[in-house]
């Protein structure tokens, strides 16, 4: 079977045709598709000792990652030491310790349109721009470093990575994922895969050797992730191929989801002079025309706030986000699920459902304004109706 060019389309007309739950079967793999709130979170929130674990998919788990994707491998022990390692960087006390150089990565991207768009006098493509503070956070977290310009061939490198990463590792369009006699026959698929883990490798591993090495010489290292994996490699039973594996997906993930966040940010908000107009005010109301916004004024800025989740509404990153993946029989409301399934969140059908946000396909920040929370408190609300949207996974 084939699901099109937007899978996520085929996905949204079946749930129309066919309800909120229902399965298909492609090669040797049964899925399970779910497009409704409380089937998800019943399933995959609810029921995650049996749902919580990944298909070992052979392009993306076996050939690119070699088994060491923190979002896309089995729920297993090795599996939780990558989580709990990554995850290091990512709690609040962590997270508040990069709001100055966030803040500053943002004022160098707006320094860079203005000076590149002579202060709006002619066109340019934002698209680099973007992906550039995102690919700066990232190597911040990472290495400890960041890009200068546009012009360093790291910026072209790594979303040369990032793009190919996507468009070879879609949860439902490779064939060889699902047909094993193809995994042993020669195939373009199962060639770029290969071509991408020597590219990951490639560029990821003289960071980390420069890491090393300055540390034996006692130099004061920057913290980052790549830091702390090789200081506590023997302690947490790490080869060098975990490091450098963790260090990659992580500069991939993060590069690709927040700079399509920021490009589809700020093609909303050039088509919309109305909603331009609204920003303007708030931002005047609350930091003047002599400063730019902090992190400290995010509670004062609702409309703002309300864009953000409007935009991860209208285009979620990843539609078809990694397929969860049973790991035992499972009976919901008379439907048998059996073990090896792989369960799908319709992130589209629940984002443009005309009941839950009326005129779906307009884009309408007013409709997040009554709505304060972080993503992350929203994705943990009881009733997930009240979730603000399903772009970052069912938990």
């Amino acid at each position: 079977m084939s699901l099109a060019k937007y899978p996520e389309l085929s996905l949204d007309r079946w749930a129309k045709t066919f309800g909120p739950i229902y399965t298909f079967t492609i090669g040797n793999q049964l899925f399970l598709v779910l497009s409704d709130p409380y089937m998800v979170k019943d399933i995959l929130v609810t029921n995650g000792a049996v749902f919580s674990s990944r298909k070992e998919m052979f392009v993306k788990v076996q050939t690119i990652l070699q088994y060491r994707g923190i979002t896309s491998t089995p729920y297993n022990e090795h599996w939780r030491k990558h989580r709990r390692l990554a995850n290091s960087l990512l709690v609040p006390r962590a997270v508040a310790t990069y709001h100055p150089w966030l803040e500053m990565e943002a004022k160098d991207m707006l320094q860079g349109l203005m000076r590149d768009g002579k202060a709006g006098a002619i066109s340019i493509n934002p698209q680099l721009y973007a992906s550039r503070v995102s690919l700066n956070a990232i190597l911040r977290l990472v290495y400890g470093v960041r890009t200068a310009s546009l012009d360093e061939p790291t910026v072209v490198e790594v979303l040369r990575i990032s793009r190919e990463f996507m468009n070879t590792t879609g949860s439902v369009s490779n064939l060889v994922d699902f047909f094993p006699i193809l995994q042993k026959l020669p195939n373009p698929m199962t060639t770029r895969g290969r071509n991408l883990n020597r590219d990951i490798l490639a560029f990821n591993r003289p960071y980390i050797q420069d890491i090393e090495t300055r540390l034996k010489r006692g130099e004061d290292v920057a913290d980052c992730l790549a830091k702390t994996l090789l200081l506590t490699r023997e302690e947490e039973q790490l080869d060098d191929l975990d490091i450098v594996m963790l260090c990659g997906a992580l500069m991939i993930g993060g590069v690709e989801t927040t700079a399509s966040v920021l490009q589809w940010f700020m093609a909303h908000i050039a088509g919309c002079p109305d909603v331009q107009a609204k920003v303007h005010a708030e931002l005047d109301g609350v930091c003047g025309r002599n400063r730019l916004p902090s992190v400290d004024d995010e509670q004062d800025l609702p409309y703002i706030r309300a864009i953000a989740k409007e935009v991860a509404r209208v285009h979620n990153p990843f539609w078809i986000g990694t397929p969860h993946y049973s790991t035992d029989d499972f009976s919901y409301r008379g439907y048998d699920i059996p073990k090896g399934t792989a369960i799908i969140v319709n992130s589209w059908s629940m984002h443009f459902d005309p009941v839950r946000h009326p005129d779906p396909h307009t884009f309408k920040p007013e409709r997040y304004l009554s709505d304060n929370l972080p993503f992350a408190e929203s994705a943990r609300l009881a009733n997930p109706l009240q979730r603000d949207n399903w772009a970052f996974g069912a938990g």
